[in-house]
């Protein structure tokens, strides 16, 4: 069985903390630090491990910022600034990893009132582990001077500080304070967008595309005009990062995506879908088998998603898009298109037994669907 991932915090980690901060400061009160720090861990999530280790270093580091900004920055393992953070591992150089999500946390606590000072100290620890979520409540409560900030950082050499200029503003951040400013008018951060979506990192170009894909949640016709513009004479790089971005609004149906793609063309000739069973308990698998017939004397690009209709318990259906296939279908071709759909129990999904829909979703158009009744 995996470690679970929590025990991505642990108490090795803790003391891994308590040995450096002691290096660089004799005077820290240690013994204190991890006791605090070890009381009710274990009981604890990811994201409450951290923010638990954070009020531990708020008791026992220096009441002004600044020094204990110097404090942390002191404790950090030595880097170039260019290496993969999964190969960062703890030492007795300095810290990386995620011990250094509780540090994060502490700057975005505690630094509030010196953004200036906080940012430096962002910009060192996202070297080791990323600070995209501590960086929030700065853009939150002085988006001018981070704002201001990240422009330089676009062009930082390090890869870490530029992945964390998009992905740091990215409007519905995972695990992240949502930014309901940029949920609204995203447009501070187009032109770092422009800077960042042909860098030379794909590490940096895959968050630009998922930071384009949350704007197009919200402005679905932003997204339009830019893949519209930004499509013509685009290198390959390019043109991977902009289709991860269409990917939301290729799902929907958006008529201007899928133009924009080449795939705004109602499908020419018929659709089958068969189900394997039409009753499936919870943990199995549910096979789809769709048969594809053209009539068309032309080839037929076409993205073929499928939705799952989940029931809730309050008896209505909320669907969930599933990535398919992407074919292309030649003239008066016979296709048959097959995939086992997994009903498995998932922390983020809870199943109702009952009705359950799946409809095919040819270049966004709904042409298909068949009905199983799922049991648990």
């Amino acid at each position: 069985m995996p470690e679970p991932f929590k025990n991505l915090i642990n108490a090795a980690a803790v003391r891994d903390a308590r040995q450096q901060l002691e290096r660089v400061w004799p005077a820290f009160d240690g013994k204190r630090f991890e006791t605090l720090a070890l009381d009710g861990l274990e009981s604890l999530e990811l994201k409450a491990r951290a923010q638990h280790l954070c009020s531990a270093l708020e008791t026992t580091l220096p009441q002004d910022f600044a020094r204990a900004a110097a404090l942390i920055e002191s404790s950090l393992l030595p880097v170039n600034g260019d290496e993969a953070l999964s190969a960062l591992q703890r030492s007795n150089g300095g810290l990386a990893g995620w011990v250094l999500w509780p540090m994060a946390e502490y700057v975005a606590r505690q630094g509030l009132a010196t953004p200036q000072r906080a940012l430096v100290c962002l910009h060192a620890l996202t070297q080791r582990f990323t600070a995209e979520w501590a960086i929030r409540p700065f853009i939150e409560q002085h988006p001018a001077l981070v704002f201001t900030t990240l422009r330089q950082w676009a062009e930082d050499p390090s890869p870490h500080v530029r992945r964390l200029v998009s992905e740091g503003s990215r409007p519905r951040l995972p695990w992240g304070l949502q930014l309901k400013g940029l949920i609204a008018d995203p447009s501070p951060t187009l032109p770092l967008l422009r800077v960042l979506q042909d860098d030379a990192s794909d590490y940096v170009r895959r968050s630009v595309a998922n930071h384009l894909n949350d704007i197009a949640k919200d402005h679905p016709a932003l997204l339009a005009s830019w893949v519209e513009e930004h499509l013509r004479d685009a290198s390959p790089e390019r043109r991977a990062l902009l289709r991860h971005a269409s990917r939301t609004l290729i799902k929907r149906g958006d008529p201007r995506v899928l133009a924009a793609w080449g795939l705004g063309r109602r499908l020419k000739g018929s659709l089958a879908l068969r189900l394997s069973a039409k009753r499936v308990t919870v943990g199995a698998t549910l096979g789809l088998e769709l048969t594809l017939v053209s009539t068309s004397p032309r080839s037929q690009k076409l993205v073929i998603d499928y939705a799952v209709h989940h029931l809730k318990a309050n008896g209505q259906t909320s669907p969930k898009v599933f990535k398919g296939w992407v074919i292309d279908l030649v003239p008066h071709e016979r296709k048959l298109l097959t995939k086992c759909h997994s009903l498995r129990l998932i922390t983020t999904r809870r199943y109702h037994a009952g009705r359950h829909k799946i409809d095919i979703r040819v270049n966004g158009e709904v042409l298909a669907s068949a009905e199983f009744d799922l049991r648990l």
